[in-house]
């Protein structure tokens, strides 16, 4: 497998190949790289019931914790750490020397970004990780919940002047920690967020071969753009029916 389009249907693709099919960039022209990963079913829902998992696959979870895998840090809305249950990011050993390697710590840190902070610092995310995890809040945020998230043992990075985020300044700003492999796993509403300010470089989608009907949010949500951005298929995969896109900013 390579960065040319592929489609296979009748293999289990092992880890080495997928970490090979979804390797970052040598070089990226900023010196740091998002991708976001996100599921569709055929009718555009990115959920079923608040959850992805019930349109996502074995593969797709193969290929999802690929993408952790091999990246600095998942960044992540605080409604889909709440809705979801995120955990801290684990250690894989079948991906320990290839971290090793790119001079990577054990795991992806977990970046939270959340402008009210209104989150369960109680959790194991926060009390328990791997490498500290991260919340990415406004200069405004309010200062109790700054502190709490603090003696949670979570590090705070301010990457906007007033409540909210700036998706661009939240970028530089895990990039400047040598976050550099970034990868986004939503919610629709932050994937919107980045999509709107351009700094999306990467998405990965896989499109599931399912139909919910229903009111559920699409992948990205927010603002529409004023020109639509076209992007370039970088790879694709096929099991059963499932498709696993990658596309790049031109």
């Amino acid at each position: 497998m390579t960065d040319q389009t592929s489609a296979e249907s009748d293999r289990e693709w092992s880890l080495d190949e997928l970490a090979e099919a979804y390797a970052y960039p040598a070089q990226a022209a900023d010196g740091h790289w998002l991708r976001g990963n996100m599921v569709s079913s055929l009718d555009g829902a990115a959920q079923h019931e608040g959850r992805s998992q019930p349109i996502s696959s074995d593969t797709d979870m193969r290929i999802f914790g690929t993408l952790r895998a091999l990246a600095d840090v998942v960044v992540v809305g605080a409604e889909t750490v709440r809705l979801e249950g995120y955990r801290p990011a684990r250690a894989r050993e079948a991906f320990a020397a290839r971290r090793a390697a790119a001079g990577q710590g054990p795991a992806p840190a977990i970046a939270v970004v959340s402008a009210s902070l209104d989150l369960d610092f109680s959790l194991p995310l926060f009390t328990s990780p791997l490498v500290p995890t991260l919340v990415l809040t406004g200069a405004a945020a309010p200062a109790d919940r700054v502190a709490g998230a603090r003696t949670a043992g979570a590090e705070v990075l301010f990457a906007g002047d007033g409540a909210g985020v700036d998706p661009a300044r939240a970028v530089t700003a895990l990039a400047g920690r040598g976050l550099r492999r970034q990868l986004t796993e939503g919610g629709p509403r932050l994937l919107g967020q980045f999509i709107a300010a351009g700094v999306l470089d990467e998405l990965c989608l896989t499109v599931s071969p399912t139909l919910t009907a229903g009111d559920a949010q699409r992948i990205a949500g927010g603002p529409s753009l004023a020109v639509p951005a076209r992007l370039e298929l970088a790879g694709l995969l096929e099991e059963a029916g499932f498709l696993f896109t990658r596309y790049r900013r031109s």
